[in-house]
């Protein structure tokens, strides 16, 4: 017997009962070549590559078969013998094409035969190599034992002529070995070479779900920008045409002035949408990376637009700065809590007198506060919501704080105020 350099059976990543890659779950690596196999997965159609290796397999066996036979028939025995040593060598060389489905029970059923039928020797090399490759180590050293134990038996029913029982001894395990160890190899190569696939789809997956979630969070936060902005625009534009409409009767010069305020403010309007639509279809940029953002400085232009529609707001500023400025990004938050907050008074309270409050400084943090008196009576009745609001502004402006590091607290006080109330760090 002589080890054949045999291919194996079809590899795991071009087999068509291969588990789909894409499809499995992040973390849950399965990199055993035994999920190939068709004994395990169910039968399926043979690809050409396994028409191939499965014919190469054949004539391989048939090969050392042969060979064999040509050693063993030296001692010349009867022709019935040798006829029946062809015959069940040829059968056990066409069991070959099942080995995939059943290949532990052909290889120890073949490697029994193999005893006194000496043309199944290759059919026996074939099947222990198969095994060796689909089944674990230990199962494939069970295999390789009952194989060494039948080339023992074989040497005993045909003794070689030239070598000594000894040598045909070391003869036989250095063959099984040999087969089972590179049969072992390859299964361990398969598994390393599945393993780096399923691992580089992962990552992939991994990758897509990043940006998946960045593009989530671009979209939130364009969401959130066309929320504070266009919200606040179009509320001072539906003050300014109530109050055309139920003042029909103003001086010319109060309506041509509310007619200006609201073409501005539309304008406004368009502008900021231009530019937040802008943002979206221009190409990233780490050197620009959002449109210029308002901070606390654009702060008296927010009260002054609010003032111009009749809102009765004013602004106690308390901030310890000694000339410092807080961070850009903790700046623009402060910004849109306050212009949140007149959003939701010109909404819901219409009419009723707001007081900003701006206390803090380097180390303490920025602390703001919006309070408004709560309308009671008839004054809640006629505030009651003629400007639609989707309910989630104040929920968006949580989350903006949060994600500032700063805590945001709303809702009815004991004085029957309703307050804004947001804390954001400031660095010393």
């Amino acid at each position: 017997m002589t080890t054949p350099a045999l291919p194996s059976a079809r590899s795991p990543e071009r087999s068509a009962s291969s588990p789909e890659l894409p499809a499995l779950l992040p973390g849950m690596l399965r990199v055993d070549p035994d999920d190939a196999d068709p004994a395990r997965r169910g039968r399926v159609r043979r690809s050409v590559r396994d028409w191939v290796v499965d014919t190469l397999c054949f004539v391989i066996a048939i090969l050392i078969g042969l060979m064999t036979y040509d050693s063993a028939m030296q001692t010349d025995p009867p022709e019935i013998v040798q006829l029946a040593d062809l015959v069940v060598g040829a059968l056990a060389c066409l069991s070959l094409w099942w080995r995939r489905r059943w290949p532990v029970q052909l290889a120890v059923v073949v490697a029994l035969l193999a005893i006194g039928v000496s043309s199944a020797a290759g059919a026996g090399v074939v099947l222990l190599f198969t095994v060796a490759v689909h089944r674990r180590w230990a199962v494939a050293a069970a295999v390789a034992a009952v194989n060494f134990g039948t080339a023992l038996a074989f040497y005993a029913v045909y003794p070689d002529p030239v070598l000594a029982f000894r040598w045909t001894v070391l003869l036989s395990a250095s063959v099984v070995a040999a087969v089972t160890l590179w049969g072992m190899l390859v299964r361990s190569r398969r598994q390393l070479v599945l393993s780096l696939r399923e691992r580089a789809y992962q990552a992939e997956a991994e990758a897509a779900l990043r940006v998946e979630r960045a593009r989530h969070l671009e979209r939130e936060r364009i969401a959130r920008e066309m929320h504070d902005v266009l919200a606040h625009r179009i509320s001072l534009l539906s003050v300014h045409a109530g109050a055309l409409e139920y003042r029909p009767d103003a001086p010319r010069a109060d309506v041509a002035n509310a007619a200006g305020v609201i073409r501005a403010s539309a304008h406004q309007a368009l502008q900021d949408l231009r530019e937040i639509i802008g943002v979206l279809r221009a190409p990233s940029s780490d050197d620009d990376p959002d449109r210029p953002q308002p901070t606390l400085a654009q702060l008296p232009a927010l009260v002054e637009e609010s003032r111009q529609a009749g809102m009765r707001v004013s602004v106690v500023d308390q901030l310890n700065a000694d000339g410092a400025e807080p961070p850009p990004a903790i700046a623009r938050c402060a910004y849109r809590v306050v212009q949140e907050a007149l959003t939701n008074v010109r909404k819901h309270a219409r009419g009723t007198g707001v007081c900003v409050t701006l206390t803090g400084g380097p180390g303490g943090g920025l602390a703001v506060e919006v309070r408004n008196r709560m309308p009671v009576g008839s004054d809640a009745r006629a505030t009651t919501s003629e400007i639609p609001g989707t309910g989630t502004g104040l929920i968006g402006l949580a989350e903006r704080v949060e994600l500032a590091g700063g805590m945001l607290e709303h809702g009815i006080t004991r004085d029957g105020d309703f307050r804004v109330h947001a804390w954001l760090p400031w660095p010393a």
